[in-house]
């Protein structure tokens, strides 16, 4: 039975909302964001967060779930386009949860103090920039963005409206990572000419496979999960979760963007990268044959001011180079610091240090001068608290996103992008320039009003 709490948007009700639409794209008059907003709530300590969620799938039930169990936090909404996952969230945070299946309606709660975003990569955009404009603060999934002008408007927005917000990269939180990021500051590598990182997996040739049946399943509004990207039949494997997702371009970019951020996450916070002057990506769809569309193979090669830094993506072996461990197929990955002294191999769990003879006999490991997190969630909760922005602000996570968004323009252009970090924008290459801002399914428009 159809919770009572759930707003259901049929394909009728859905073209007549957006028969007018806003600057930015939103159904207006009832829902539209902006100008005549109530002012932003601001939880004093004390109080208790009162948290939304857009996007029931797992990796946002399990966010959801660890800002649930602290005791200054209390569910209040939710929202998904599938009334099974809806249902089953409301139902598990009732009776303060509310349902929506129409994110825009939901962001018009009073009460509603911050939202988790963990709808697929194309709706990332356009809902975190809804809710900078409705007050709430944001706890955005990653990848943050899949297009250079996406990751420049929702930090603008960010700023604009003076949120909170955390990027979901919860491995930054993790305790190795803080360990690495120190030795790397320590400096006991000596200079840092390269630093190479990688995911890789072997789905074989198969990979996520094909289905025949393209029927819609009762209470799932497809066409509002296809949203911004382009309405293609509905395909049960693509609708399934972020794994599956990365199979095809319009909805996450592929493996790049789903993997990277994770990754190379711990390279720019480690050396305090800026943006990359100039990215230079190959690669393609050689192997897989299945539903999707993305490529099983990527290749990445960033020149920064005094240093390079690559990726390697491979859908189709997963050979871990020196630490490889057992011989069977696993998703593997990793970041290689190559430095004057030494190399410095990390994953996600540990760390390991191949000196350049005896270079670095005599050092010492640096003391811990990096605190260890109450954990990524916690973090923005207190944030939210105290008004100072996470360690994975946007502000921050703009420097890890940007690099991959334009390893994908390149890709797709089969050239290099120049970019000017100071500028903030491409050299040279009107054709790329003008691909870097997406162009949305009507009616939903890109609000390219936060580009200035």
């Amino acid at each position: 039975m159809k919770n009572q709490n759930t707003t259901a948007t049929t394909r009728r009700e859905f073209i007549q909302k957006a028969a007018t639409i806003s600057a930015i794209g939103f159904a207006a008059p009832h829902l539209a964001f902006g100008a005549g907003r109530a002012p932003m709530r601001k939880p004093s300590p004390n109080s208790r967060i009162h948290l939304g969620i857009i996007g029931c799938g797992g990796m946002g039930r399990a966010n959801l779930g660890i800002c649930a169990r602290q005791p200054d936090v209390v569910v209040t909404a939710a929202c998904d386009v599938y009334d099974a996952r809806l249902e089953a969230t409301v139902e598990q945070f009732k009776p303060s949860c509310k349902g929506f299946t129409d994110f825009r309606e939901m962001l018009q709660q009073p009460d509603l103090d911050a939202v988790i975003i963990a709808t697929p990569p194309h709706w990332h955009c356009l809902q975190a920039i809804a809710a900078c404009e409705a007050g709430k603060d944001i706890y955005l999934q990653k990848p943050m963005t899949l297009h250079l002008g996406e990751s420049l408007v929702v930090r603008n927005a960010v700023k604009k409206h003076g949120v909170i917000s955390q990027i979901g990269t919860q491995i930054h939180a993790s305790e190795n990572y803080r360990r690495v990021a120190e030795y790397i500051h320590s400096g006991n590598l000596g200079p840092i000419g390269t630093v190479r990182t990688f995911n890789v997996m072997n789905q074989t040739a198969t990979g996520v496979g094909t289905v025949n049946d393209h029927n819609v399943p009762d209470g799932m509004n497809w066409d509002l999960w296809c949203g911004p990207g382009p309405l293609i039949p509905y395909n049960r494997t693509l609708a399934k979760d972020a794994y599956y997702h990365c199979s095809w371009m319009a909805y996450s970019g592929g493996w790049t963007p789903g993997m990277a951020p994770h990754i190379i996450d711990l390279p720019v916070w480690a050396l305090d990268l800026s943006y990359p002057l100039e990215t230079s990506a190959s690669g393609g769809r050689f192997v897989v044959k299945d539903d999707g569309d993305a490529y099983d193979q990527h290749e990445v090669l960033w020149r920064y001011p005094k240093m390079t830094m690559t990726w390697m993506s491979s859908l189709t072996n997963s050979y871990g180079f020196d630490l490889h461990g057992e011989p069977k197929p696993q998703r593997r990955l990793g970041i290689y610091f190559h430095g004057v002294n030494g190399t410095m191999y990390a994953d996600y769990g540990k760390f390991k240090i191949v000196p350049e003879g005896d270079a670095m006999k005599d050092m010492q490991a640096p003391p811990h001068s990096i605190p260890s997190s109450p954990g990524h969630e916690r973090e923005w909760l207190d944030c939210i608290k105290s008004r100072q922005q996470p360690s994975c602000s946007v502000f921050y996570h703009t420097y890890v996103d940007v690099p991959i968004v334009l390893s994908l323009l390149s890709l797709k252009l089969g050239r290099s992008i120049r970019f000017d970090p100071t500028k903030e924008r491409i050299v040279g290459d009107a054709e790329a320039t003008k691909l870097s801002v997406p162009t949305y399914r009507k009616p939903w428009k890109f609000p390219k009003q936060y580009l200035a």
